[in-house]
């Protein structure tokens, strides 16, 4: 099963570039696309005529803002919208699949870039998520599957120019020692099982010519269960796919045994 993950940073945008054409060379079993900023009644018609997949969209009260969407061939068991906190759910970021054999977490991580305020939140965000994998976990749920925009680089390697950027918001120390927590709590950064080198990016500033230059930040993840590392057949970043300031990243995972 093919994942594959892309903050599009608009659908109607991404849409007018070719979206649909990329879709069907691609083929993802499951795609979850983060920062859709529309509304259901502003979904592009050719996008929700799509056939062979099923498609979910957990949507912000503030139009042009935020929003995430899954796409999906496999038959889900279930979609849930959200936390089940007001404060989050308003911004349309998170969208839970239940699948037979594992559960998906399609998220979109706030941005804490513009002030305290908003790095509180995230903060905040991050901390309630890790609660929710908890109570996940003593539910039952062990097979986890995380991805999204994190908007947080991890380690050095994760980003183009560390040291400029280590009180910057986005990898700041404790923002990195929250994916330390996450891994901490038994999950994989996929693509650190296969790729232990520098200079894979899945986001670049598009008014500095950031991308040609490659001065990117990876800071869009596919996190799975330690469980499921014997399914983890492969873990990918695709920056020639255009579109977007953000590229796809993704998994490829075996059938449950």
């Amino acid at each position: 099963m093919k994942l594959v993950s892309w903050n599009v940073n608009g659908l109607r945008a991404v849409h007018k570039k070719g979206f649909l054409d990329w879709l069907h060379k691609a083929q993802p079993d499951v795609l979850c696309l983060q920062e859709t900023k529309c509304q259901l009644d502003q979904v592009p018609e050719e996008v929700t005529k799509l056939e062979h997949y099923q498609v979910e969209y957990n949507c912000a009260e503030r139009k042009g803002y935020s929003g995430v969407a899954t796409f999906t061939r496999p038959k889900p068991v279930r979609f849930e919208k959200g936390f089940g906190i007001a404060k989050f759910d308003a911004e349309g970021r998170v969208l839970k699949t239940t699948f037979p054999d594992f559960v998906l977490y399609n998220i979109y991580f706030p941005n804490g870039k513009m002030r305290q305020e908003r790095l509180d939140y995230k903060m905040e965000f991050y901390d309630s998520f890790l609660k929710i994998l908890a109570k996940g976990r003593a539910k039952g749920e062990n097979d986890v599957v995380i991805c999204g925009d994190v908007n947080t680089a991890h380690k050095d390697i994760d980003l183009a120019r560390p040291k400029e950027n280590r009180k910057v918001s986005g990898f700041l120390p404790m923002e990195c020692a929250w994916i330390d927590k996450l891994l901490a709590a038994g999950f994989l950064d996929s693509f650190r099982e296969f790729e232990k080198g520098p200079g894979h990016y899945s986001y670049w500033d598009q008014f500095s010519f950031a991308r040609e230059r490659n001065v990117g930040w990876r800071i869009d993840y596919f996190f799975i269960s330690e469980s499921l590392r014997p399914r983890l057949k492969d873990a990918f970043i695709w920056p020639q796919v255009l579109g977007s300031d953000h590229c796809p990243v993704g998994i490829e995972l075996a059938p449950a045994a």
